[in-house]
């Protein structure tokens, strides 16, 4: 395997470890047991723990950055766009029932920990954020398309974070068709789709 191919495992083994122990919790030897690498092999690319974190925070805002622009090359209408978002829920809906978000766990836990990475984990907050706000604009609510933004990043927070308290997945699914009829409500006269 090249050295960047084992860099890149050990990115993902560290991203699902900190994700589902958490990164307190998540030793060097854990990842590097579990991407099958001896100590040395391990050392050669990353020495410090911080430093698999500054990789781990970067391939996840890569990887924001390409579903973001999936969505946007998958679908013409911005209220679509926003749906894929709110969505992700319950794409993801096992996987927030046992750990949470694996955004909103790991700035929490920095955060608690006064982490000087805390700002770069929230980054893809921001970066959701900024991606739905000008999807609110494109609808024709410019003038507040940021708190139409943070509202829906905070109901999807808010249903990982009860989702994962409760187990219930009927919740999940309710919730995610309660957003679904806000943002039509959100939208300006002229754009409605016609009712039947």
């Amino acid at each position: 395997m090249s050295a960047s191919a084992t860099r890149g495992q050990i990115v993902s083994v560290a991203d699902r470890l900190f994700y589902e122990q958490g990164y307190e919790a998540t030793s060097f030897a854990d990842i590097a047991a579990e991407a099958g690498l001896s100590r040395g092999n391990f050392y050669y690319h990353f020495k410090a723990k911080d430093a698999i974190l500054e990789a781990v925070i970067a391939a996840r805002m890569a990887d924001t950055r390409t579903m973001l622009e999936s969505w946007e090359d998958g679908a013409s209408d911005p209220l679509e766009r926003i749906r894929s978002f709110a969505h992700i829920v319950i794409r993801n809906q096992a996987k927030i029932m046992a750990h949470g978000c694996p955004v909103g766990t790991l700035c929490n836990e920095l955060a608690k920990l006064e982490h000087g990475a805390k700002g770069d984990a929230a980054g893809v907050f921001v970066l959701f954020r900024d991606w739905l706000a000008e999807q609110f604009a494109a609808l024709g609510r410019e003038r507040d398309a940021e708190a139409l933004a943070l509202h829906v990043l905070m109901r999807s927070q808010g249903i990982a974070t009860l989702a994962t308290a409760l187990g219930d997945e009927d919740f999940v699914r309710r919730e995610v068709r309660a957003i679904d009829q806000w943002l039509e409500d959100q939208l300006p006269a002229v754009t409605r789709p016609l009712q039947e």
